[in-house]
């Protein structure tokens, strides 16, 4: 199987003291004509913030959004009036549609908040806005592979305004998982802790590995893993 990865070391880096980023695709001052995005994924960013701070309310249109909370807590608020503070193994996912203005803050006193925040495309422009949160069943806390986000919402996943399955992977040293690509979709693999194997390469801590030819992909987890699995048409 044909596989691509993008080092961690190659993305985009900025350090604004409050704020440390890094940058799988182009976005805002990082701009890379070979890595704008793939398929309907168009952002991956992983974002550090200092106790008490983080992003004033601001805009967004024509996109979907998700956070993923990897360590502290995210406070959220928007223009839809929802306000909501989301820990990790919880997901927020925002549709922007014709607009919603929201913002993100660390609102603990002590420790930094870390997460993934994702942008996908939706299918189409004009959508009305929506905001919701996808938290874990027993069973799925439990699962080394978690469906997130779909665009049916099956398997109590959140729903996306996109044809895309998004899941969480979680699991011990040891563990071999596989997932099947039909034809025509794309295959993205975000590694936040750890290291995973998938034919042949070591994808570690900020990497992705991307393929577009079908079949079973089997990932090897070589030690404790935390990341995320796109499967996108």
């Amino acid at each position: 199987m044909s596989l691509t990865l993008r080092p961690s070391a190659e993305r985009g880096h900025f350090d604004h003291g409050w704020l440390k980023t890094w940058h799988s695709f182009s976005f805002g001052d990082y701009h890379d004509p070979a890595h704008m995005g793939f398929r309907s994924l168009r952002v991956i960013n992983q974002d550090i913030v200092v106790p008490g701070r983080g992003f004033p309310m601001h805009g967004h249109r024509d996109m979907e959004i998700f956070s993923y909370v990897v360590e502290g807590a995210i406070e959220h608020r928007d223009s839809m009036g929802n306000h909501a503070r989301v820990v990790p193994g919880r997901i927020q996912v925002m549709g922007a549609g014709t607009g919603v203005r929201h913002s993100e803050h660390n609102p603990l006193p002590d420790r930094p908040m870390q997460i993934l925040q994702v942008w996908i495309l939706p299918e189409k422009a004009g959508l009305p806005p929506f905001y919701a949160e996808w938290s874990p069943t027993t069973e799925q806390r439990a699962a080394a592979k978690a469906l997130i986000l779909s665009r049916d919402g099956r398997e109590g996943s959140a729903r996306l305004r996109q044809d895309a399955d998004v899941y969480r992977l979680l699991a011990p040293a040891g563990t071999r998982l596989t997932h099947v690509l039909r034809s025509g979709r794309g295959f993205w693999l975000q590694v936040i802790k750890g290291r995973v194997e998938v034919g042949g390469q070591v994808a570690g801590p900020g990497d992705g590995l991307s393929t577009e030819e079908p079949g079973a992909i089997v990932l090897d987890v070589l030690s404790d893993a935390e990341g995320l699995l796109f499967d996108l048409a």
